[in-house]
């Protein structure tokens, strides 16, 4: 496939020999350093851009899976190509679901790579894991003889928030109508300078600050959006919207979280070769020899099964693959955390430090049993579809009543 021996190449000629540099002219949420612009333009040249958009590149889901597992590989591929999240989420959310003016203003300079946006859904008040109880207000109010809504709630975890180049939100909340709050959801495009917005706080991930992108902690007060910034241009849609977002996605996450695995693990290996311990090579101990065992089954057995939903995805589609997404983003995190915890052990104490790559592709991966849903919800989620699937070998007729007991 050119299109993935463009990206391997690119990635492993130009991004990853580029991280020190973006490193040293990181200055905090100031600037994006002159080093990530430059291999975006180079990105474009090759026409490895925009690739999550499977569809304008004629590849499957698969195939995009192994692009993903390569730019894992590097921290900055993602943002190099334009697939980092949370832009390919909303990029795919306003081209499936936006109005022509959502997409005039926002997608096409999305796409472009000249704005940056953010998916503000989690808030600290409430268990978010149940998307249900988010509470965002979207209370409707007509202002100039323009309907439209008043926004007011508080999120958190707003990944983006903080580039200089963000320019719009993607917000979920419930509409407030006559005093009453619905209880179907709704998503409001709202452009990032609007008055009333407030960043309250910037979040560290195990200390991390993830500059120059960021997670915000932000308050919306009084934010003023008309009615024709709700996606599909209707109310109640929310979830449909937002589960759209998060099928494919998953697999993108997954797949990068592999191919950093396969570097972790080629940098334990290495140490192993170099490095002598009780008068001889680490790798020629045995338990040595267990940890390079255990790490090459797992980093393979996670492969597998994201390569797999990819393709079930490909021949029936996200929603008939619910089970297998779930399965993955609960799975994968632990068998990358296992290779990364035993990498960090073969380097010692500098496995512990910014000496190498360890502690910051740790927190990455940690992060993921939380992100896009908690490992409990999607366990939930793939306990149910079992029941569902053995009641059906048993005969049971499997209907709403019975769904709803699960």
């Amino acid at each position: 496939m050119p299109l993935f021996s463009k990206l391997v190449d690119f990635i492993k000629n130009e991004c990853r020999p580029a991280e020190d540099e973006f490193e040293e002219k990181l200055e905090g949420f100031k600037i994006i350093p002159e080093i990530l612009l430059t291999l975006q333009r180079r990105a474009k040249e090759l026409g490895i851009w925009n690739l999550f958009m499977t569809h304008v590149h004629h590849i499957t889901v698969h195939d995009y899976g192994l692009m993903s597992e390569q730019m894992g590989t590097s921290f900055l591929a993602a943002y190099a190509t334009n697939c980092a999240a949370p832009d390919t989420g909303n990029m795919e959310v306003l081209h499936d679901f936006g109005t022509p003016a959502q997409k005039q203003r926002y997608l096409n300079p999305l796409m472009e790579g000249s704005m940056r946006s953010a998916f503000l859904m989690t808030e600290p008040d409430v268990a978010s894991s149940d998307a249900r109880n988010v509470c965002t207000e979207f209370k409707k109010e007509t202002r100039n003889g323009v309907e439209g809504y008043v926004i007011s709630g508080r999120k958190w975890w707003s990944t983006g928030a903080e580039d200089p180049r963000c320019g719009v939100f993607i917000v979920m909340g419930r509409v407030v109508d006559k005093g009453e709050m619905s209880k179907y959801h709704t998503m409001l495009v709202v452009p990032a300078q609007s008055l009333g917005i407030t960043l309250v706080r910037s979040l560290t991930v195990f200390g991390y600050d993830d500059a120059p992108f960021g997670h915000a902690e932000i308050s919306l007060e009084d934010v003023w959006v008309s009615q024709e910034d709700a996606l599909l241009s209707s109310e109640g849609c929310g979830f449909k919207i937002a589960q759209s977002r998060l099928g494919p996605g998953r697999i993108h996450h997954c797949m990068r979280a592999i191919g950093l695995a396969r570097r972790c693990f080629e940098i334990m290996v290495e140490r192993m070769l170099t490095r002598k311990v009780f008068g001889k090579e680490m790798a020629r101990h045995g338990m040595s020899q267990e940890k390079i065992a255990d790490c090459k089954s797992d980093l393979d057995c996670a492969r597998a099964i994201v390569l797999l939903c990819a393709d079930k995805i490909d021949r029936i589609g996200a929603k008939a693959a619910r089970g297998d997404i779930s399965m993955i983003k609960y799975a994968v995190p632990d068998f990358v955390l296992r290779i990364v915890d035993k990498a960090m052990q073969v380097h010692g104490g500098m496995g512990m430090c910014e000496d190498t790559m360890l502690p910051r592709a740790y927190s990455y991966v940690r992060t993921l049993r939380i992100a896009d849903g908690p490992d409990e919800v999607h366990k939930m989620v793939v306990a149910r579809e079992e029941c569902k699937a053995a009641l059906k070998r048993m005969g049971v007729e499997v209907g709403a009543a019975t769904r709803s007991k699960l």
